[in-house]
């Protein structure tokens, strides 16, 4: 895996030049301020400073990851797909409540600060699509892009594997379900428009609240709530199936914006509405608990009581069914708000069932075709 340079083209600085990309210096730009130890290691490296010395802020860097494969398989019943797409490891988005950073401990990294300045791309990602789709071994299912990390993150804008990947499974008319943060994705409302077409396809955004300023807090480098509204109308306008994720719902914090966020994302055209209450697995614990501590201090207490109380006096639950929801008198108040307010805007529990008798089996020629750069729709230049 090689680093990205400054000032290059994406096709030079991404798979070329061992400098690294530095995007900002701002450690108010990051989701996390701190690199707590990987679980995995035996030396944890801590920087000296002096007192009231900020800490530095790393720039982002982008590594190569030369998979030959490119789906990932669960069987977790918490989730409604088994099979997931994801073009990137890491998230620039810096959202602090992240469940997929203890993924960065694996490679060696932090959960911390390298889970959102460390970022993992694979290039090959729409050859590899495409491969696996031409194999007659294959059958169509649902896939899921992605299903960690955020597959509109700002290094898409320039990389563009995402678009490679969905013009892969527009081309073969292969059923995709979307969940973004990002406004990115109006960039490929024609690829989505030909998927739904078969209907093929469904896209949710996910909007934890109508507040710039906690937007701007919690999830520092995606995009702000008026930039999810509009691509939620613009979803809606070109007829793609589109939803909205309150996820996660943190108490204390956006649980009272429910019935505003429903209301907003109904008026624009989301057809449903789904709820994920905050997970908080192993180091993401303390991770959210030093971010509450820097930007809502008078409110920690509050919050994570609250957490524990839907959680049998934990703040993480691990067990199956229970992870991503809660228990509890006050966790039933919540749901109810939430089940009031999808009626009363009419959103359904859930999108609409995808087809997959539409697919497409790709031609040999084409498999042969995706081996020389840029046939597949997948420059980087």
């Amino acid at each position: 895996m090689r680093q990205s340079s400054p000032g290059a083209s994406p096709a030079n600085s991404l798979f070329g030049s061992p400098v690294p990309h530095v995007r900002g210096r701002h450690i108010r730009g990051r989701g996390s301020a701190e690199q707590p130890p990987n679980r995995f290691e035996p030396i944890h490296l801590v920087p000296e400073r002096s007192v009231g010395e900020e800490p530095h802020a790393p720039g982002t860097q982008v590594f190569v990851d030369r998979t030959r494969s490119i789906f990932s398989h669960n069987q977790s019943p918490d989730v409604p797909f088994d099979t997931s797409l994801n073009p990137y490891r890491g998230c620039e988005h810096g959202c602090s409540y992240c469940y997929a950073r203890p993924t960065h401990e694996y490679l060696g990294w932090s959960a911390g600060l390298d889970f959102e300045t460390k970022l993992i791309a694979k290039p090959e990602a729409p050859t590899l699509v495409r491969r696996q789709l031409a194999r007659s071994s294959w059958k169509p299912r649902v896939l899921a892009l992605s299903g960690v990390t955020d597959p509109y993150q700002p290094i898409e804008r320039q990389l563009r594997l995402t678009r490679g990947c969905l013009e892969v499974l527009a081309e073969q008319q292969h059923p995709v379900a979307l969940i973004t943060k990002s406004g990115l994705v109006e960039r490929d409302l024609d690829l989505l428009s030909r998927l739904a077409a078969v209907g093929a396809v469904q896209v949710q955004l996910s909007l934890t609240t109508l507040d710039r300023e906690l937007a701007r807090r919690m999830e520092p480098r995606a995009a702000q709530p008026r930039a999810r509204l509009a691509a939620i109308r613009a979803l809606a306008a070109a007829k793609v199936p589109v939803g909205v994720s309150l996820a996660p719902l943190i108490p204390g914090l956006n649980d009272h914006e429910v019935p505003r966020i429903l209301e907003a994302a109904a008026d624009l055209g989301a057809r449903w509405a789904q709820l994920l209450v905050l997970r908080l697995p192993g180091v993401v614990e303390p991770l959210f608990g030093s971010w509450l501590a820097r930007h809502y201090p008078d409110r920690k207490k509050r919050v994570l009581s609250l957490l524990a109380s839907m959680r049998d006096g934990k703040l993480q639950e691990a067990r199956f069914g229970l992870r991503m929801s809660g228990t509890g008198a006050f966790f039933d108040q919540l749901r109810a708000l939430f089940e009031l307010s999808r009626r009363r805007y009419r959103l359904d529990a859930h999108g609409p069932e995808l087809r997959c008798d539409a697919f497409r089996r790709p031609h040999a020629a084409a498999i042969q075709l995706s081996l020389f750069p840029g046939s597949s729709g997948n420059s980087v230049g």
